[in-house]
């Protein structure tokens, strides 16, 4: 297990792919999500008390573990190396600032004064925010794509199209119960091909791909261990991730520039690089020893 591991899976990407995209159409008003067994996952967190508040940080850790670098990261890594009393600490500090806002206006009633009264507004700003979650969509999709084929990603995207189908029957109204019983038949089929299209996608692996202008080394331990032995080179590893979105950033402001590649080449530094993005065991091991 490792940071933002989950993304690893086909599986984990195309179910988030669904949820995010559900909760967009949602937003957007396609269907509400009301009751009924498609409202599982988010009745879940809109408990109230302990559950509701598990459920709805379960959500958010799944999706947000890739972007909580570079501050948030480095204090939760800290915080698994620390004693428990220190860690939890860390914890709770990190709730205490999300919270924050929200305590600031309990205490003093008068700033909610400030706050924009509700009206027609609130609904427009529900729609606008489901742009967002369709970006995080398309995101997904991209991650998606470097773990599978064009046929993998061509599978989910017919998922989609399923899903949104049931998503639409689901917030139309009975005509009574001949077409119930067709709409929540059609309903059942949409969602079963949604999930076959999703089984079928994470079936499919993508090629290594080969790029022609690199100029690192891909990684290898047996060849990292070489590099190590002679005195006369150096060598710089870096492991990336194509959902770790700050690896990607990393690597374009810092690291793929011509003036590394020279100061490397000058100073005898090979650069080696290692793609997470779907679990491989040998880079596994290597994080382990960190």
């Amino acid at each position: 297990i490792g940071w933002g591991f989950q993304l690893q899976s086909p599986w984990i990407v195309g179910a988030l792919i669904y949820v995010l995209f559900a909760l967009g159409l949602s937003l957007s008003g396609l269907f509400d999500l009301g009751g009924g067994f498609m409202n599982a996952g988010q009745g879940l967190t809109e408990k109230s008390g302990l559950s509701g508040s598990f459920f709805t940080g379960v959500l958010a850790c799944i999706v947000a573990s890739p972007c909580t670098a570079p501050f948030m990261g480095a204090a939760l890594g800290a915080a698994v190396l620390m004693a428990w009393p220190m860690a939890l600490s860390i914890f709770a500090m990190l709730g205490f600032g999300l919270a924050l806002p929200l305590l600031l206006l309990s205490f003093s009633p008068a700033l909610a004064r400030w706050l924009p009264r509700p009206g027609p507004w609130m609904d427009t700003f529900k729609q606008a925010m489901a742009f967002p979650l369709y970006l995080a969509v398309v995101w997904l999709i991209w991650v998606l794509a470097r773990q599978t084929d064009a046929n993998g990603l061509a599978a989910v995207l017919i998922g989609l199209v399923a899903l949104a189908f049931s998503l639409w029957l689901i917030g139309k109204k009975d005509g009574g119960p001949v077409l119930a019983v067709a709409r929540h038949s059609s309903v059942a089929v949409g969602l079963v091909v949604a999930i076959a299209a999703l089984a079928a996608a994470a079936r499919f692996e993508s090629s290594p791909e080969q790029v022609a202008s690199a100029w690192w080394e891909d990684y290898s331990a047996s060849r990292l261990a070489e590099l190590r032995d002679d005195p006369e080179t150096a060598v710089f590893v870096n492991m990336t991730a194509d959902w770790c979105l700050t690896c990607k950033v990393n690597e374009g402001v810092a690291l793929n520039k011509d003036q590394v590649r020279e100061a490397f080449e000058a100073e005898s530094v090979v650069y080696m690089k290692g793609d997470w993005t779907r679990r491989d065991a040998a880079i596994t091991d290597y994080l382990a020893e960190f």
